[in-house]
């Protein structure tokens, strides 16, 4: 894996994610050509890059990792780790206050000292995921702790398609 320098973002020819938080909206470029939209939900908080502010982070970032590889859609994860588990309504009505991780996690890591990268405003260290969330969770709205939820079939085709690496921008339109 190689990690983006800010003086070559966007990429002119390589792909890149684009979240918009104002729109709550995902786009997936392959260099200036838009190939891919979907919606999200990010921080129910707003925009942020204090660490435990529950804000969604703005900037430059890159998918540090991605977890979860081959395991079955709706895995359940804590702490990055499958639990053994698949989302279901009945594990739901089990634990009604847990905040689900599922599907996969591509895990971001800022690009800008300062500012989304090192002290206590790390993404990375603030543990801020594009994840799978519950199918009756919105989507378009602003609902997460901080993390970029999608759909499993949005975020299965970045899985696919964003490898680490890739860089990511959030801004707030």
């Amino acid at each position: 894996m190689r990690t983006p320098t800010l003086a070559e973002l966007p990429p002119q020819n390589g792909g890149w994610i684009e979240i918009n938080i104002k729109q709550q909206q995902l786009c997936w470029w392959q260099g200036r050509t838009l190939q891919y939209t979907c919606s999200v939900s990010t921080g129910e908080k707003g925009v942020g890059q204090q660490e435990g502010s529950g804000q969604t982070p703005l900037g430059w970032h890159y998918i540090r990792a991605s977890i979860g590889g081959g395991l079955a859609d709706n895995a359940v994860f804590r702490g990055r780790r499958w639990t053994g588990e698949v989302f279901t309504s009945a594990l739901a009505a089990e634990f009604p206050h847990r905040d689900w991780i599922l599907t996969r996690i591509l895990w971001l890591c800022g690009l800008e000292r300062g500012g989304n990268r090192g002290g206590d405003v790390d993404t990375q260290r603030r543990f801020i995921y594009l994840h799978g969330t519950p199918p009756d969770q919105p989507m378009g709205v602003a609902a997460s702790h901080g993390c970029i939820r999608l759909r499993n079939d949005d975020l299965l085709y970045l899985f696919e398609h964003a490898p680490p690496g890739t860089p990511v921008w959030l801004h707030n339109g």
